[in-house]
């Protein structure tokens, strides 16, 4: 699927929840990739619950409820604040 987007053109993509229900090394590769997409120089905006994952592919992270951003965490801050980050996920 993020195959054929990129044919399209399109610079920005939209991923959401990428890496629910896959196996770890599915999981790793679609790191690998979203980390190449963003050194080409797409903007990726990606819904994810996963934190380990995403910590090290984006630049900010915010978390949102009811549909609002209630908190922000610059990179290093998804692993710095882990308890922070759990108690919004329910962990």
């Amino acid at each position: 699927a993020i195959a054929r987007i990129l044919r399209t053109g399109a610079k920005l993509l939209l991923l959401d929840e990428p890496t629910e229900g896959l196996a770890p090394v599915i999981v790793e590769r679609i790191g690998q990739i979203i980390q190449l997409l963003r050194q080409r120089g797409y903007t990726i905006l990606l819904v994810e619950q996963n934190f380990r994952f995403v910590s090290r592919l984006v630049d900010r992270s915010y978390v949102m409820e009811h549909g609002r951003i209630v908190d922000e965490f610059d990179q290093n801050g998804l692993l710095t604040q882990a308890d922070r980050v759990k108690a919004y996920l329910g962990i």
